[in-house]
Parts: structure tokens; sequence; C-alpha cells
């Protein structure tokens, strides 16, 4: 059984993206899942002089052992003013300075949810061109636009949607095996 970590770039408690990523893992098989909540690592906003003064925080060592011990990762970006949210960031700051090759060349969907019509298109190209500089290896993407509209009751509703979701998933368990 493999095992995949899931999470949200994102420190909502409601997160759209937690629940499109969520979901994403419930149509994986024979996968132990493990979903991460940034609120439960906590950090110091990164900067030189932290580090050289406190080191890196132990929950910045405990989310990247997270990602090393993963056989595959889901991760779906929110968008916040066209790029990663602030509490993503912080915390790719971080473990990237305890590992450059950040995500271990696990294979990866990469996703990302929003309420307006683009479906987080920017944080998306944005994560594509810089994540693999941090060895990520990206099996799939996946753009879920006006998010009130395609999701309910923990699932995506519009079948087109839903089907594209479905091959991106399969690719993923291909990269997987």
């Amino acid at each position: 059984m493999r095992n995949i970590v899931v999470f949200a770039g994102s420190n909502s408690r409601s997160s759209i993206n937690k629940q499109l990523a969520t979901y994403a893992s419930t149509l994986l098989t024979d996968a132990e899942i493990t979903i991460l909540d940034l609120n439960d690592f906590k950090l110091p906003m990164y900067g030189i002089d932290k580090e050289k003064t406190d080191g890196i925080p132990e929950n910045a060592h405990k989310f990247l052992e997270h990602i090393k011990n993963a056989d595959g990762l889901i991760i779906s970006l929110a968008e916040h003013n066209g790029a990663y949210t602030t509490a993503f960031k912080n915390l790719f700051d971080w473990m990237s300075r305890i590992e450059s090759k950040t995500f271990y060349d696990k294979p990866m969907l990469l996703m990302a949810a929003s309420p307006g019509a683009r479906g987080g298109q920017s944080v998306l190209q944005i994560a594509m061109s810089r994540f693999p500089y941090h060895a990520a290896n990206i099996t799939g993407k996946f753009s879920l636009p006006s998010f009130g509209d395609n999701f309910d009751n923990g699932k995506i509703s519009n079948q087109e949607l839903n089907e594209q979701l479905l091959e991106e998933i399969q690719q993923f368990q291909d990269a997987l095996s």
C-alpha cells in the first residue's frame, strides 16, 4: 500500500483547496492517506536572522519528514493575489533551508481551486515553473474553477471536470507504480 501525503497550501480552516485535495485522495486505490493541515505546523516568519539566532523550527522538520516518507504527494494550492498563500510560502521557505530538493522527486498531483473562473491558474503556473527546481515530479495538474458551482457534498459535481480529475488521478497512480 502506498503512503500518500495530502495537503492544501492554505491555513484556512474551511479551505476549499483542502476539500479538493481530500476528495482527490478518495479516488485513489491501494493507498494509505495522510492529510496534513498547515495549522498543525505553526512556524515563525522565515528570515535569515531568525534562522541564525534560533535555528530551523521543529515543525519545519516534522512537515518535511512527512514528505520524505511519502510515496506520493497531492497538493492543492490556494491563491492569494495570484501567488502562494503566506502560510504555504513560509513553510516552503523553511523546508527548503533543510533540504533544497524539498519534494524528493516524489510523484505529485498538483492542483488549485478558487471561487473564481480561473481556478487558481496563476498559482499553478508559479508552482509548475518553481517546484521542479525543488525535485518535484509533477505527474499531473488540475484546476477547479468556480468552486461553489462545481463542488458539492464533498465531491466535484461537474461531470466534465470530475472526468478531468480522474484522468490526472490515473496518471498519478501510474507514476506510483
